[in-house]
């Protein structure tokens, strides 16, 4: 008798250890941290009008981002991220490309999607979305090998409304904690104004249009 009581409290003790799912419920809020990589799938025009047949190409970046998203059902929630990342814009042939990095920009993306959550009682909870961004170009600085060819240089990159898609999953570690991967493309376009000493204002017309590829860890508040 006693060890089946033994054995009784034994089992109990083991379910109490298995982590409940985290789960998605309308109300929760989660909070994501996760390392993610930025890399631009860029096209470029011209720089206008001084090199018309020439191009840029603008380089990766890898850097840490916070998220934040409330689920308004148990199926469909709201994300919204924040991250900054910092990139060298090149040439490719020609003058530029013999010139090198042109110049660097900070980037500053807050994108809010919507999302639909497939299994949200599951343990492993696959989701798309869908949604908007706005990014913000900052601290922009010609390089020194550009205004070495081209005199002192002052570089603006135009803001840009666009449209984001992702997806992604939550894997559970434990009932307040979860794995996560995360996917993006992030419709971005801008004109880059380079306003020279010796050449005048040049422009060049790019497609970013970034594929994010990210890895974290979730928080359920």
């Amino acid at each position: 008798m006693s060890t089946q009581k033994g054995k009784l409290l034994l089992a109990a003790l083991l379910a109490s250890a298995v982590a409940t799912p985290a789960m998605a419920a309308a109300g929760d809020t989660y909070v994501r941290v996760r390392g993610i990589l930025v890399a631009p799938n860029e096209k470029s025009g011209g720089v206008l009008p001084a090199l018309p047949d020439e191009q840029v190409k603008v380089d990766n970046a890898v850097v840490p981002e916070v998220d934040v998203t409330h689920m308004v059902t148990d199926n469909i929630g709201f994300e919204l991220i924040a991250a900054t990342s910092k990139h060298s814009v090149s040439g490719v042939t020609g003058t530029t490309g013999s010139i090198g990095k042109l110049a660097s920009t900070w980037v500053l993306p807050p994108t809010l999607t919507a999302q639909y959550h497939f299994m949200p009682e599951a343990k492993v909870r696959p989701y798309l979305g869908a949604g908007l961004n706005y990014t913000l170009f900052y601290s922009e600085k010609a390089s020194s090998a550009f205004e070495a060819a081209a005199g002192n240089t002052n570089v603006h990159l135009k803001s840009s409304f666009g449209w984001a898609a992702q997806a992604g999953v939550d894997i559970d570690l434990n009932s307040k904690m979860f794995l996560n991967l995360d996917i993006k493309y992030i419709d971005i376009r801008t004109t880059a104004r380079l306003t020279t000493e010796d050449l005048g204002t040049q422009r060049v017309k790019v497609d970013l249009n970034p594929i994010v590829v990210g890895v974290g860890v979730g928080f359920r508040l």
